[in-house]
């Protein structure tokens, strides 16, 4: 195994850890902008509603736009450009301020700059995963690890990311304490340049991926008619069950405040309530460590199916034995950080695999962009949703209200499993080639001209002896 190899896939998908820091540390910024100017001068300005909404919107444009751009420009290009974006609105987002020094103008410049900043964020998925999917077949990549690569370089960081996006707010108040929390937030926000920058430096030297030199359309017509009636089945099914995860995940995400806030018995210190949100995101790290090494033995489909019905159960349990483990508020914190850990070696590690390697190369950043950008609709509605369930459910403060989503999250849950074992396809290893090969063939067979396909730099996939050869021992 090429250790260069390993290095270009995390070139590719570490560029993901900006997303889990950039949407991680905004939670703990609002923790100190509530703190510094008041919780209604942020009412007033509607900044809660206002930075989640543009921020959603920021990232699906950047997916579904850098998609298709990644496909007809290059990924060298989306990715690069993408780096750039995220680096630059990191750093005016640190430095956001109003007119006169008003509140509102500065939540205003804000919530402008995490609009573009998620541009950035969103553009990473279609780019980078798909990118880093393309290299982890790369010939000096063992067949054994290809898919432990990919997840590890995308998912794993984004996991990682919020780690650190909420350690980072903990390390800067110990040093500026509460007289200084204005250097806090900026600071929080403002370090997000130096992995964006990082990465955007290890980039250069960066070629086009060999999938991409070959068998890409960027200066050929794709057949969207076509392409719609060969994939369109496989995009829906990826689609919903990534909205589906995010419905879930997103709206948890939001819950672990409320677990943290019953442990700490409502606590206003900041040195609590951040170290709690450490180890509440913590959760996510042993799920899609575990994982990453088990993927390439399971497949990513039935270690997706593994994890849903596996985040099920603990899910369901959570809500039969509710009162008994809310007694002990620590024991419902482990596992409930249980449930979101299934969550990462399910779905969370494998829709990005199976997003970038269910399509052919020519269309794979627009298959991957669109169906992370419904994912995200999903978080959106999810987000929407679970307030008034929990409401319709009996309120907060009821144990029925609480256990409400955790059996709604546990259904979806199973609904998402059943989904992916009747409508998804196992993914093999070196599937890419045969993939291409068979969209080849299956333009061809509806009269279309293959022979612009590919850059002109390397041979194409048709008649080419290597690719042959490799997807003839993939099919024995």
């Amino acid at each position: 195994m090429g250790m260069s190899s390993v290095a270009l896939i995390f070139a590719c998908g570490t560029a993901l850890f900006s997303d889990g820091y950039a949407n991680g540390v905004i939670g703990s910024v609002k923790t100190l902008l509530t703190r510094i100017y008041g919780a209604e001068a942020l009412a007033k300005a509607d900044y809660g509603t206002t930075v989640s909404s543009v921020t959603f919107a920021g990232t699906v444009v950047g997916m579904l736009v850098f998609g298709f751009l990644s496909d007809k420009i290059g990924r060298k290009f989306g990715m690069m450009l993408a780096a750039g974006i995220v680096a630059l609105f990191s750093g005016l987002s640190a430095a956001s301020s109003g007119a006169h020094h008003s509140v509102g103008g500065m939540l205003a410049m804000l919530s402008t700059m995490r609009f573009f900043l998620g541009i950035g964020v969103g553009a990473e998925y279609p780019c980078g995963s798909v990118a880093a999917s393309e290299n982890s077949e790369e010939a000096n990549i063992s067949k054994r690890a290809q898919h432990r690569w990919f997840q590890l370089a995308t998912n794993s960081m984004i996991d990682f990311g919020f780690v650190v996006a909420a350690f980072v707010p903990l390390v800067l108040f110990w040093i500026f304490g509460d007289n200084h929390l204005r250097a806090v937030w900026r600071l929080s926000l403002g370090l997000g340049v130096i992995p964006a920058l990082a990465v955007l430096i290890w980039r250069i030297n960066m070629k086009e991926p060999e999938r991409f030199r070959k068998d890409s359309m960027k200066n050929a017509r794709i057949p969207w008619l076509l392409v719609l009636k060969r994939y369109g089945g496989s995009l829906a099914a990826i689609s919903f069950t990534w909205f589906l995860y995010d419905f879930i995940v997103y709206p948890f995400g939001l819950f672990s405040s409320t677990v943290f806030d019953n442990i700490t018995g409502g606590s206003e210190s900041l040195t609590v309530i951040f170290g709690w949100n450490v180890v509440a995101n913590l959760f996510y790290m042993p799920g899609t460590l575990i994982g990453a090494f088990t993927v390439d033995y399971l497949g990513p489909k039935w270690t997706m199916i593994t994890g849903l019905m596996a985040q099920a159960i603990i899910g369901f349990i959570m809500s039969g034995l509710y009162n008994q483990l809310s007694s002990n508020i620590a024991g419902f914190a482990v596992v409930y950080g249980i449930f979101l850990s299934f969550g990462e070696f399910g779905p969370g590690n494998n829709l990005g695999l199976l997003a970038s390697k269910t399509s052919p190369t020519a269309i794979r950043g627009t298959f991957y962009g669109v169906a992370a950008a419904v994912g995200k609709v999903g978080a959106f509605v999810g987000t929407w949703a679970f307030p008034p369930m929990i409401e319709a459910f009996g309120g907060a403060s009821t144990a029925r209200g609480n256990t409400g989503p955790f059996w709604v999250g546990s259904g979806l849950a199973v609904l998402s499993a059943i989904i992916t074992f009747l409508f998804i396809k196992p993914l093999d290893h070196d599937g890419m080639v045969l993939e291409d090969l068979e969209f080849r063939k299956y333009l061809e067979a509806h009269g279309y001209d293959t022979s612009q396909m590919g850059l002109g730099t390397e041979t194409s996939s048709v008649g080419s002896g290597e690719d042959e050869k490799k997807a003839h021992v993939d099919v024995v």
